[in-house]
């Protein structure tokens, strides 16, 4: 019996007026995998992202979560279902504390209503601290946790894009999009991120899609390689094929291979 997949797109097709970003796209991304989705720039790649997590409604086709449509939803009715995600550029609240910024992620999940936290219930005092038990030992299992206190926006280039990551799982998602976690990061920060992304999918139970530029980190890292140009997928497969295809030589080249 085939496992149904944790991720289904259906002919997917996302477009503005009469630019169509993503034409027809199909992948489905089974439950544990580690699924990398690659491209020239302009390919349509966070494009996928957004349609997934609802900010662009889709044209035409049809996602699904575990078998249930994601039609219609609003992103954060998408993260209430299990799906958390990090940017292409950082957008952490960077005037909060590191502590903070996880907080904030994880307040969907309270048990107590407005009228509690605005008395300081003794429950809103149990959940809060819970939360907070649950902050700090994230920021220890990244190396954040002596950062804690410290405001987001003071933290080295590669700590923010680790902490970007960590608040994304602290919505405690089942699929995490990870939109090209290793921009601007020197050698050393990458070759941190690939061990760290390695990491997620065994302690976290989780399903990871990545967008990423960086090759080495790709083919380090992936189960499967789809990759895009101008909106259609042109190849699929595991990382070592992929690394061959005459299709995929020719869109980032720009030049036929033969």
């Amino acid at each position: 019996m085939v496992e149904a997949p944790l991720l289904e797109l259906a002919s997917c097709t996302v477009s503005f007026g009469g630019l169509i970003a993503v034409d027809g796209l199909s992948m489905r991304v089974r439950s544990g995998e580690l699924v990398s989705l690659i491209g020239p720039n302009g390919a349509g790649k966070t494009t996928v992202f957004n349609a997934i997590t609802g900010v662009y409604p889709l044209s035409g086709g049809a996602i699904r979560l575990g078998g249930l449509s994601l039609a219609g939803l609003a992103p954060h009715g998408v993260a209430r279902l299990g799906v958390g995600r990090t940017f292409q550029n950082i957008r952490l609240f960077r005037g909060l504390s590191v502590l903070d910024n996880l907080r904030a992620a994880m307040h969907h999940g309270n048990d107590y209503d407005l009228l509690r936290a605005a008395l300081r219930s003794r429950r809103w005092a149990a959940a809060e601290a819970r939360l907070e038990a649950q902050a700090r030992e994230l920021l220890g299992l990244f190396g954040l946790a002596g950062r804690a206190e410290e405001p987001a926006g003071s933290l080295p280039y590669g700590e923010q894009r680790r902490l970007e990551i960590v608040r994304a799982l602290a919505t405690g998602p089942r699929l995490l999009l990870l939109d090209e976690p290793a921009a601007g990061m020197n050698p050393a920060e990458t070759q941190r991120l690939m061990e760290l992304i390695r990491s997620l999918i065994e302690r976290f139970s989780l399903t990871i899609l990545l967008i990423e530029h960086d090759m080495k980190l790709v083919m380090g890292v992936s189960d499967r390689v789809v990759v895009l140009n101008y909106g259609r997928e042109i190849a699929a497969g595991p990382p070592g094929q992929i690394a061959r295809d005459p299709a995929v030589i020719e869109a980032y080249l720009g030049e036929p291979t033969h």
